[in-house]
């Protein structure tokens, strides 16, 4: 039996079950075989490759031979006051209360032919080590609560890999091979699961339209998977994206999922009122949760921790309601993004002098206005816009 046949049973009988990617491994192999054992390798690449097809429908389920301990999420953290007043983006971490910046991206403008250009994003993610943010190559990151694992997805743009990274050593604890690329991750509330939302094609790409303008081409969504980072397991669910002619319509080509707050259900995205649609986990649609209770389209919830106060839409100045919808609090700020706890939020605004608030940064505001500390320094949309992840701290 050639050397290839012997290691790959071995692999195959170790894992208990057929290997998703024995058919590769075959073929990654195959350079270096004599022609004899190429005949053989090729022959069960092919046996494996057609057992394998059948197991891929439009949904479908892929089991890596590892996954990962979960680890235990903390129970208390720090709630220090974190700030970088001098940087936008920020160098060192970024946290208030519960909330801490645990990446951020940037953007670049790339030319593609026939006036057509696409948006690239540049990640940074926070580092334990340092205290600081570190450059990386993904494609995609989001972190999960507790801020010890990221989710990251390997690729020029889009990708089939999904990897799972212990934050404090920087290493990747496992990898997960995915039939569809996919375009971007997100955790669950419990820190459990990933969503990620599959991609044909990069949906971040436009056709230049005289200045300031553009044509987005139809979304390339064509499902999404749930990985379980315990046993590496990915679920597949194929779902159409929502188009520009439907009510509630979406004209956007990117369609990312996200997770309802209590991680029993999934959204989509619309481009009007209501801001998204409800799914439960096999994608069939279902009624929304009872109450407005999300910021617009984040899975960030709009209630206060003790459930007594909830935040108000954009503006200058914004507001925040009690239950009974009475005003309790109006904030010089252009947007409220989180609550840090009971009496804060962690916005965006201009605190202290600026010339224009559109030029403006991250900010602590309590909840009546009259108390507000600066998080990072003001941006410059000309020169320096960022965009932040903001993850609970435990």
């Amino acid at each position: 039996m050639t050397r290839l046949l012997r290691d790959t049973l071995e692999e195959w009988a170790s894992e208990a079950r057929v290997p998703h990617d024995l058919a590769d491994r075959a073929l990654r192999r195959r350079a270096w075989l004599p022609i004899g054992a190429s005949v053989l390798a090729a022959g069960l690449a092919v046996a494996v490759a057609v057992f394998v097809a059948g197991l891929h429908g439009e949904n479908t389920t892929v089991r890596p031979a590892t996954g990962v301990s979960v680890p235990v999420r903390p129970t208390a953290t720090s709630t220090e006051l974190l700030a970088d007043t001098g940087n936008a983006p920020p160098k060192k971490l970024v946290a208030a209360g519960n909330v801490a910046v645990s990446a951020y991206w940037t953007t670049k403008v790339e030319k593609l032919p026939d006036k057509w250009e696409r948006f690239r994003r540049t990640w940074s993610l926070y580092d334990p080590r340092t205290g600081g943010y570190e450059q990386t190559s993904w494609s995609w990151v989001d972190v999960a609560p507790g801020l010890q694992l990221a989710a990251v997805v390997e690729g020029d743009l889009i990708g089939k890999r999904v990897g799972i990274l212990d934050m404090n050593t920087r290493q990747v604890m496992a990898w997960i091979d995915l039939e569809h690329a996919v375009g971007s991750v997100v955790w669950s509330p419990d820190g459990t699961k990933v969503l990620a939302t599959a991609y044909s094609a990069y949906p971040d790409e436009q056709e230049k339209m005289g200045i300031g303008g553009g044509h987005l081409r139809a979304s390339p969504r064509t499902g999404y998977y749930i990985i379980d980072v315990a046993t590496g397991e990915a679920d597949y669910h194929a779902l159409a994206p929502i188009s520009d002619t439907a009510s509630p319509s979406n004209i956007n080509a990117r369609q990312d999922l996200g997770w309802s707050l209590d991680g029993s259900m999934l959204w989509e995205p619309t481009d009007t009122m209501p801001d998204r649609l409800w799914l439960d986990f096999d994608g069939k649609r279902r009624e929304a949760p009872a109450g407005d209770q999300y910021i617009g389209y984040t899975g960030r919830s709009k209630v206060s921790p003790d459930g007594k106060l909830v935040l108000g839409g954009d503006g200058l100045p914004t507001s925040i309601f009690d239950r009974s919808g009475a005003v309790v609090g109006k904030q010089k700020v252009l947007q409220l993004l989180a609550w840090a706890d009971d009496d804060n939020v962690v916005a965006l605004g201009c605190a202290g002098e600026c010339g224009n608030e559109f030029d403006n940064g991250l900010v602590l505001v309590s909840v009546d206005g009259s108390r507000m500390t600066q998080l990072t320094a003001n941006r410059d949309r000309n020169n320096d816009e960022w965009n932040w992840v903001l993850t609970p701290r435990n």
